[in-house]
Parts: structure tokens; C-alpha cells; sequence
């Protein structure tokens, strides 16, 4: 049975590495449009390579930092003509935006905490998903059965110490998921929110600032998510019948019971 998501264009923000970068593989397998977007563009075109020969029906990459609405206004600019093509005369039409990019900096309290830090934790994970959704809603509201999905985290349900700014953050992208829902009531779009808990991508890396020593820590005798566990599921989510709905999932790990519950072997 072909793939309700073969010929269908889809956007993915963070589409460099980890949860972005696996999501336009598992999209590309089923024969998708993709449009990936992300700062890092050597990284991004190995990505949009793999993509290509996973099978997708086209592939175009480019430049995109969601912390600056110039980037995304040019970004969506480009995309709608790719979407148009050369010869087109319809309007052009998205069909899945994936709000991915984002992430966490920085492990201080609140008392030691940086400023540049907790400014680029709200600008990609908050104003960052605002300002795409925004940007990309032109191109979807007239298209019943598309969705929006904004990849979310299990820190937006529970806080922890070192975490304020990046609980904030995820909590944010949660209501703002579930705003849209109440205000794209009745065109058609779908709207989730796809929240892992542990799982071993750059995300570490990232928050430890290169340390790898420090983000290996958190994976320790454990079995973590991965990246294409969650490119999975939100496949899984864009696939369902237009008139079926995933609001949010909440995954986790089986070792992880809760944020501080974990589960460790002395040895994998």
C-alpha cells in the first residue's frame, strides 16, 4: 500500500543531526518532499544526500535559524517556491511542518545561570516554533489534513534542578501546541506535540557545551531513546487518516520511570 505521505511536501527546522536529521530519513524512505532547514549546511546537506537515497521524491535544503525572523521569512520565501516549482500554477501547499529545531544550554541554577543561554533555550524552543508556525500557516490553512507537529520533551511536564530555563522553554512550545489546536479548530491541520524524555543524540553534547565526557553522564547503564526511535513515531503521527488527531505523546524510555527514576545497569 503506498504511503499517504508519497508526493506530500514536508518541512523539518534542525534537520542537521539527531531527531531532525533522522525524521527526513524515515519521511524520505516513503517517497516525501522534504525541506530541511538548519544553521549547520555542510551538516545538513549529508543529511539531504541520505535523504535522497533513502528514496524522496525531492529534497532541497537551506540555511534556517529560527532565532531570527529574517532567517525564517527568507527560509519560507525559498520554500514556497520550491513547493511552486518552475511552471506551477496552483498555489503551493505544505503539507507536514515539523517544528524540531531547538534544544538545551547550559545545566546552572537559576543563581548562576547565563544570559545567553536562557535567550537562546526561549528564542528557538518558544519564539522559534511561534515564528515558523506563523510563517508556514499561509501555505497550510487551505490544506485539511496537514499537520503541524512540534517535537516537545518530557521536561515540559516536570522540573529539575539546572533545568528552569529549558523546563520553561518546553513548556512553552506545550502550550502553544495546544493553542493552535483551540485556533486551527475547524480547517482541517492537525496539531501535536511529540515529547521524548531520555534520549542519546547531540543533545548532550550540545547542553554540555562539547564536554563529552560530562554528556555521556546521562546515558550511563542505560537503553535511551534514539534519534530514529523518534523519527518513528513522527511519521507514525503525519501517516494517521486526516480526521485522526494525536495531540501529544509523551515517550520514554523503559528505564526511565520518571525524570530523577532512572534505571542503571552496572554494564550494557
Amino acid at each position: 500500500m503506498a504511503s499517504r505521505l508519497n508526493g506530500k511536501w514536508i518541512l523539518i527546522t534542525g534537520a542537521s543531526s539527531g531527531f531532525g536529521a533522522a525524521t527526513a530519513r524515515a519521511f524520505g524512505a516513503e517517497g516525501a518532499k522534504l525541506l530541511l532547514g538548519a544553521r549547520r549546511m555542510d551538516r545538513l546537506d549529508q543529511v539531504a544526500a541520505e535523504a535522497r537515497k533513502a528514496g524522496a521524491g525531492e529534497v532541497h535544503a537551506h540555511f534556517l535559524d529560527v532565532s531570527k525572523t529574517s532567517s525564517v521569512e527568507e527560509f519560507m520565501s525559498w520554500a514556497r517556491q520550491q513547493i511552486a516549482g518552475i511552471n506551477a500554477t496552483a498555489a503551493p501547499v505544505l503539507d507536514v511542518l515539523i517544528n524540531n529545531a531547538g534544544g538545551a544550554h547550559g545545566v546552572e541554577t537559576v543563581a548562576e545561570g547565563k544570559d545567553e543561554d536562557w535567550e537562546m533555550m526561549l528564542q528557538t524552543n518558544v519564539l522559534g516554533i511561534l515564528r515558523m508556525t506563523r510563517a508556514a500557516l499561509p501555505l497550510m490553512v487551505n490544506n485539511p489534513g496537514g499537520s503541524i507537529i512540534n517535537i516537545g520533551s518530557f521536561a515540559a511536564y516536570t522540573a529539575y534542578e539546572g533545568g528552569a530555563a529549558y523546563c520553561a522553554a518546553k513548556a512553552g512550545e506545550l502550550q502553544i501546541t495546544r493553542t493552535l489546536r483551540l485556533e486551527l479548530n475547524g480547517t482541517g491541520l492537525r496539531v501535536c506535540s511529540v515529547d521524548p524524555g531520555l534520549a542519546e543524540t547531540e543533545f548532550s553534547v550540545v547542553r554540555f557545551k562539547g564536554d563529552l565526557e560530562k554528556a555521556k553522564k546521562p546515558y550511563e547503564g542505560t537503553q535511551p531513546l534514539t534519534a530514529e526511535d523518534i523519527a518513528e513515531i513522527i511519521l507514525w503521527v503525519a501517516n494517521r487518516p486526516p480526521h485522526v488527531n494525536i495531540d501529544q505523546m509523551l515517550i520514554k524510555p523503559t528505564d526511565q520511570a520518571a525524570i530523577h527514576k532512572v534505571y542503571r545497569r552496572k554494564s550494557l
